[in-house]
């Protein structure tokens, strides 16, 4: 299985597009987004292309694929926009017998172990660590990347995790094979 996680869209319309195209030539099985999909927040500048509403009619189509949790920046009002969820604080799945968490980062982490892995997006500023047995990544930003980081996905498998650009080039991998599950 392919997932390719998202997070911080930030309503802008120019990049939703761009991710869109990169999940369509990925040929991902699912779309796993970390939340901030329409509004930039106050400590954002509106990002280039904003659009909420145009961000609504490109992923909304992707709904059977797509996974989601709410961010900082959504709210109720979002969740009538599209037609999967996205008001949940985390969610998790199973992939290649290791729990892998998925939240935005700025709400309290879910209960873990060693061997899990913790998604979370928030910081805008791609991430792969291990801290106590738990490995923590954050796929970056989508529309508003922060700390010289490009706008970006990442790639989740069984063996491990890549994060490309936007345009789909690769700039940093993790290979499941040297965590311990």
């Amino acid at each position: 299985m392919k997932i390719m996680v998202a997070s911080d869209i930030h309503g802008s319309a120019l990049f939703a597009k761009a991710l869109v195209e990169a999940f369509e030539r990925e040929g991902a099985d699912k779309l796993l987004l970390l939340g901030d999909l329409l509004y930039h927040g106050p400590r954002n500048d509106l990002p280039e292309g904003h659009d909420p509403k145009g961000v609504i009619d490109l992923l909304s189509p992707l709904a059977p694929a797509t996974i989601a949790v709410r961010g900082n920046c959504d709210s109720e009002v979002d969740q009538l926009m599209f037609p999967f969820p996205m008001m949940a604080d985390y969610g998790w799945l199973m992939l290649g017998g290791r729990t892998i968490y998925a939240t935005h980062g700025h709400l309290a982490k879910p209960p873990m172990q060693k061997g899990d892995v913790m998604l979370s997006g928030h910081t805008h500023i791609p991430l792969c660590e291990e801290r106590d047995g738990v490995l923590y990544a954050n796929p970056g930003s989508v529309s508003i990347p922060k700390a010289n980081s490009p706008h970006s996905y990442m790639l989740l498998t069984e063996e491990g995790m890549t994060w490309k650009t936007l345009e789909g080039t690769p700039y940093q991998t993790y290979s499941f094979s040297s965590f311990e599950v």
